[in-house]
């Protein structure tokens, strides 16, 4: 059900400024689409998001990819798994929270990061 690729978030003060030093100092890759900013070893199936402020309680900030949200929301509901975003379609792109046993969220996120 899930892809290869995943993303986590990193709380930084200034996720711009802060891309550039992980490509400067650590020679990561870096994109900057809106408040959507991400670094990455080239040829990675993973992103750091560089997320600016404070993540909301019980958001890990970690995400696994799916191919259908929509399909993967109700295969996990029949297996008892909890929600604490439903699906959900937003203007970038379609999203849902799943919780772990410890209230933990994770994102379920369309495509890769």
């Amino acid at each position: 059900m899930f892809s290869k690729n995943f993303s986590v978030a990193i709380v930084v003060s200034d996720a711009k400024k802060s891309a550039k030093w992980y490509a400067d100092k650590l020679g990561l890759e870096s994109s900057v689409e809106d408040h959507w900013v991400t670094v990455w070893a080239k040829g990675g199936n993973w992103k750091i998001h560089l997320c600016e402020g404070r993540p909301d309680p019980g958001n890990t900030g970690a995400a696994l990819y799916v191919d259908d949200v929509k399909s993967a929301v109700d295969a996990l509901k029949k297996k008892g798994v909890k929600f604490s975003q439903d699906y959900k379609m937003n203007p970038w792109g379609e999203t849902a929270q799943l919780e772990d046993p410890d209230g933990n969220g994770i994102w379920v996120l369309k495509g890769a990061p």
